[in-house]
């Protein structure tokens, strides 16, 4: 544990009453009274991390400093994306900052007599009014959704965040000042403390008041400046600020479960005034007798004592508690978030008090533990939950009138469905989540009118009427993290400074014995990344190697440096268009070091100028290897053909046996195919093939060749032979069809239903429909699938007599007979898949709704659906939606491929839902226009219609009447409800 006090981090003397680090652990906040007016200020991390880089001129202290407000400012936040920062004060104002999109260098801070200059520029784009009293605590929802504040009017109003300055809803209740808010991890309530000696517990879905919590400050006696409760990042626990437990102040531990109160911190001599969780859980062995790894949460408790109290959930004593840390009380806490690039994420922690000073504490892994990924807080959420950082959208449709009585009564069924689910549920559940422009690109500029007003006097003179054209917007992006790359740089230096920041974008903090900048080799950046510098900047101004002493040990080992191929053997030619670096939780295919697409060009050069040879892979059952171009069948395209010539499928022929065995259909009526070769009979050599039934003979055939491969199911069998023949039979050992002679011997073979699929071992496919005698597909080849090094893993055929293939690649195709070409049915490795959303979708549905089939079988345990989507929680919303809708998209695709009904309805409708959730009308259009088909007044289809009534053997009108229940779940899309009801109404009554 390391403990300091930045002398440097000041008010002028004057009470700081808030701080709270930046999300990527650049910078911080302090919020509190200025000279003659409220301060807001915005300091640099690295000279507290650092005693180098405090003594270090170059490097600035204070980043920027706002006035603006006209009292004391009581509370600062960043918002979790680290776009906005706001402020609340005496003034009763909220102000929203955000950085400036051209910054033309420091400027001075009004009235500081050009002491005090500003090195980022950040302004206040909204101003909200709506509290009659002092603000004294704020905070930001999951993904920044709404902002509650809490005022000295005994409200708390909370505001929509994607709108300023709109107000969602104003929680009246409290009978005192509310003086602390904060949020549910998950976003299903809100919790605020009050001067009335109560802690409430609102609900995010109505806004009304699940929980009131008395008895711990009944014996609460005086006031603090602040009441800053906080909730476990589990979301398990809320512990309160100011209670009393034998007439000893307490932090009151209050549990989700029932909010009971059985629990609480002791220790500290006067009242608690602020409490702050850290937001990583951590793990670690902490009683060593029994050697378990123990998951916890870490807390950090300020009181009027001037001392800071540290607790892990785990243990029953405090980790460490620092007395007389200030000469005032406590006044607020903020750990470093988890999303921080810089830094110690979660160590770190910094502290301010009313005597104007701040602290800084560092931790190490020893003394809290391990912290957990955040792809192991979304499990740990979605595990006890059913969805991670979720926000309902409930607010928005509230005050929505309802236009008609099916809507209202449709409303009522959904409400009592809704509730008779939650009284099954074992667990609390998660409101879904809203969509957040505030996350998307900055507002567009706005456009003067393109037309001018012209009037003429009465001599003919033209008049050109003014226009008043409002300012362009001047708000910047999510602001960098900080460091000199971002510094301004002067036009002499200019192209060396960019040379010198460029490789620095990822630093890390520094450390005791860190090389200087000078022995630092810096790899410099692109064209395209240098001239994303600023460059109207003064010429005074010098460039400041703010970080040059800041480069790792893994900095100074990659930058400059060529990094040779260990293995390049390993190396697959299909890499050669796709030299893109992978996510790092990906399996790797190639290095992306320089010399690797040189490698690979050569390998593929080398592979074309030498078609004979063959490469061995002995840790592969299927073989890729060149064969000659006069054994290509025909049925092939000859464009193919000049393309594969190269790199023709040679797949292994199984041998022929003395004995094989095949066991088909299920434990109660399986049977047992015995096939024998080499039957020596008047010196013929036949094959037998038996079928036994509970270990009796149940027929016998004889074949006139030796057999290779067995398939069958419960309605035909089918045996490869030598002479590169099919024998199809009955489960009665009738033979169905003359025997079927391929081109080439037969490497896989498979029976599903009345499908037989065969493929040669020059990659040749073939399906037919033994109940009508009659081919489905025919010599289709598998090259355009297995190109490069790629090789079959699994394959089978459905019970529709769709082929399907599993490949080394991850991808699982099928071959599509109204298209004509080959189709992904899934891919391992898709982004699509891998970072989609729609488990908030999946996670209200009933259990046995989740429907299996051939699609299921095929992702089962592979599925890696959601996988990632924790990565995308502090993204672009829209580029999550377009993700989840793209996968939603591809599944409801892939089972019409297959022919699987039940599973294309299941996808279509969670598509529906999906789509529901985000309002989206546009695509619930097309799906309800296609699943209603034209309307006409007697309810038949035009002539020349092409639209079918069915789908899979399902009707279309059916599904449209369940696609509607979901529609109409969402008040704003009622009319859309309306108006396919209508219609829907209108064509089934004549069938009536």
């Amino acid at each position: 544990m390391k403990l300091l006090k930045p002398s440097w981090v000041t008010h002028d003397g004057k009470p700081i009453f808030s701080i709270d680090i930046h999300p990527d652990g650049s910078r911080f906040a302090t919020g509190g009274q200025g000279e003659d007016s409220g301060k807001v200020a915005v300091w640099n991390m690295a000279p507290v991390r650092s005693e180098v880089d405090e003594k270090n001129s170059n490097i600035p202290k204070l980043l920027c400093q706002m006035d603006n407000h006209l009292a004391c400012v009581n509370c600062v936040r960043w918002s979790s994306d680290g776009r906005y920062l706001a402020s609340g004060g005496d003034d009763k104002l909220i102000m929203i900052w955000q950085t400036g999109r051209y910054f033309a260098g420091p400027s001075t801070v009004f009235g500081t007599g050009g002491k005090t200059v500003n090195i980022e520029q950040w302004r206040c784009v909204n101003t909200l009014r709506a509290h009659t009293g002092d603000i004294l605590d704020l905070a930001w929802s999951p993904q920044d959704a709404w902002l509650a504040t809490c005022s000295i009017d005994n409200t708390i109003i909370v505001w929509n965040a994607t709108k300023f300055p709109e107000i969602i809803s104003t929680l009246k209740g409290h009978t005192g000042l509310v003086k602390g808010v904060t949020w549910d991890p998950v976003g299903k309530y809100l919790a605020t403390q009050s001067d009335d000696k109560s802690l409430r517990v609102w609900r995010t879905v109505d806004w009304q008041q699940e929980a009131m919590v008395t008895k711990p400050f009944d014996e609460c006696g005086g006031t603090t400046h602040v009441l800053r409760l906080a909730w476990s990042p589990d979301g398990q626990y809320i512990v309160s600020a100011h209670a009393m437990n034998n007439s000893g102040p307490t932090a009151q531990i209050i549990e989700r479960q029932g909010f009971k109160t059985s629990m609480d911190f002791v220790g500290h001599r006067k009242a608690v005034t602020v409490v702050r969780f850290n937001p990583n859980i951590f793990q670690k062995v902490v009683n060593k007798a029994s050697g378990k790894s123990q998951q916890f949460s870490c807390c950090a408790i300020g009181s009027r004592d001037r001392s800071l109290s540290i607790w892990l959930t785990a243990l029953k004593r405090p980790l460490v508690v620092v007395h007389d840390m200030f000469k005032n009380s406590v006044m607020d806490i903020s750990w470093t978030p988890l999303s921080s690039s810089r830094g110690k994420s979660g160590f770190e922690l910094l502290v301010c008090s009313w005597d104007g000073t701040a602290a800084y504490v560092e931790f190490t892994p020893d003394e809290l533990g391990t912290p957990l990924t955040q792809d192991e807080m979304n499990s740990l959420h979605q595990r006890i939950y059913g969805k991670s950082m979720a926000i309902s959208t409930q607010h928005s449709v509230n005050n929505t009138i309802i236009e008609n009585p099916a809507m209202l009564k449709l409303q009522q069924r959904h409400n009592e469905h809704r509730e008779q689910m939650d009284a099954k549920k074992q667990v609390n559940g998660t409101p879904t989540k809203i969509r957040n422009p505030m996350l998307t690109s900055p507002t567009e500029k706005p456009n003067p009118k393109a037309q001018q007003i012209e009037t003429r006097t009465p001599d003919g003179r033209r008049r050109i009427t003014p226009l008043c054209i409002a300012p362009q917007v001047d708000f910047g992006d999510i602001p960098r993290p900080f460091m000199s790359s971002s510094l301004p740089m002067s036009s002499t230096g200019m192209a060396q400074s960019g040379l010198e920041t460029a490789g620095t974008p990822r630093a890390a903090e520094p450390s005791q014995g860190s090389p200087s900048s000078q022995h630092a080799t810096v790899k410099p950046l692109a064209p395209s990344v240098l001239t994303s510098a600023p460059t109207a900047i003064p010429a005074n101004i010098q460039p400041m190697k703010a970080l040059d002493s800041r480069f790792t040990e893994k900095s100074k080992a990659t930058s400059g440096t060529k990094t040779s191929l260990s293995k390049p053997d390993r190396i697959t030619p299909i890499t050669l268009s796709t030299a893109k670096p992978r996510d790092s939780d990906r399996p790797s295919l190639q290095d992306s070091s320089a010399p690797a697409p040189t490698i690979i060009a050569k390998r593929k050069l080398d592979s074309l100028s030498q078609p004979g040879t063959k490469r061995m892979r002995k840790d592969k059952p299927v073989l890729m290897a060149p064969a000659a171009p006069a054994q290509v069948t025909p049925t092939i395209p000859q464009d193919v053909i000049t393309r594969s010539a190269p790199h023709p499928i040679m797949l292994p022929s199984p041998p022929a046996e003395k004995n094989i065995s095949l066991q088909v259909g299920g434990e109660e009526e399986s049977m047992v195919l015995e096939l024998e070769n080499n039957i020596q009979t008047a010196g013929v050599k036949l094959a037998g093939l038996k079928c036994r039934r509970g270990g009796t003979v149940e027929w016998e055939t004889v074949l006139s060749t030796r057999g290779t491969l067995l398939a069958g199911s419960r309605k035909v069998l089918c045996v490869s032979c030598e002479d590169r023949s099919l024998c199809v039979l009955s489960p009665s050992g009738r033979r169905l069809l003359p025997g079927l002679v391929l081109s080439h011997p037969t490497a896989i073979l498979h029976c599903n239903g009345y499908h037989v699929m065969a493929v040669t071992t020059v990659g040749n496919l073939s399906v037919w429909n033994v109940q009508i005698a009659k081919v489905v597909i025919k010599n289709e080849s598998l090259l355009p699938i297995m190109s490069g090094d790629v090789v079959i893993k699994t394959s089978s055929v459905t019970e529709q007599g769709v082929p399907v293939f599993s490949l080394s690649n991850g991808k699982v195709c099928t071959f599509s007979v109204s298209l004509g070409t080959w189709s992904t049915l899934s891919d391992a490795h898709s982004s699509l898949q891998q970072c989609s959303d729609h488990q908030t979708i999946m996670s209200s549905l009933n259990p046995s709704s989740q429907v299996k089939g051939p699609l299921a079988s095929l992702q089962g345990q592979g599925q890696r659906s959601g996988r990632q989507a924790g990565r995308l929680f502090r993204a672009n919303h829209n580029l999550q939606q377009a993700v989840t809708l793209g996968h939603l998209e591809n599944q409801v695709s892939a089972a019409l491929m297959l022919r699987s009904s039940a599973e294309h309805k299941f996808w279509l409708l969670t598509l529906v839902r999906y789509l529901v959730q985000e309002g989206l009308e546009a695509q619930l259009r097309e799906i309800c226009d296609d699943l209603l088909g034209p309307v006409t007044a007697q309810g038949r289809l035009p002539k020349g219609s092409l639209w079918e009534p069915e789908v899979l053997g399902v009707c279309k009108r059916l599904v449209l009447s369940e696609v509607l229940q979901e529609v109409g779940s969402n008040l704003r899309l009622q009319r859309l409800y309306t108006e396919y009801q209508d219609q829907l109404d209108m064509v089934q009554t004549p069938a009536k």
